[in-house]
């Protein structure tokens, strides 16, 4: 069974940063492009950040400002959330950057992440 845990989040003033950990058992990350995902209250999921080998990506919304990071040998994807503003205020979640059945059947609880003054 796929088990992922999120956690750094919290309330942070604008500008500020806050780095995100996220490790996973069932499920060895080294295999697979990995991604962490940031939802607001009814809106769908959408994927800021991912990794793969040397490569990673970002939205357009928060390049320049995070950076995704990972640590196959502890299982382990990291983003680091620099000079945030309000509109990065959602829940954040890491996993399986394209469709897995069982670990996106497995989504982690997420980590709260709030940017206000």
């Amino acid at each position: 069974q796929v088990q992922l845990v999120e956690s750094g989040g919290g309330l942070v003033q604008p500008g500020g940063s806050l780095r995100l950990s996220c490790v996973g058992s069932g499920i060895i990350f080294s295999i697979y492009p990995m991604g962490w995902f940031r939802q607001v209250q009814g809106k769908q999921r959408e994927l800021v950040a991912d990794s793969f080998l040397d490569r990673t990506n970002y939205a357009d919304s928060v390049k320049g400002r995070f950076t995704i990071s990972r640590d196959d040998a502890k299982n382990e994807v990291y983003l680091q959330m620099n000079s945030l503003k309000p509109e990065d205020t959602a829940v954040y979640y890491c996993n399986t950057k394209y469709y897995v059945p069982r670990s996106w059947d497995s989504w982690g609880q997420g980590t709260q992440v709030t940017v206000s003054a």
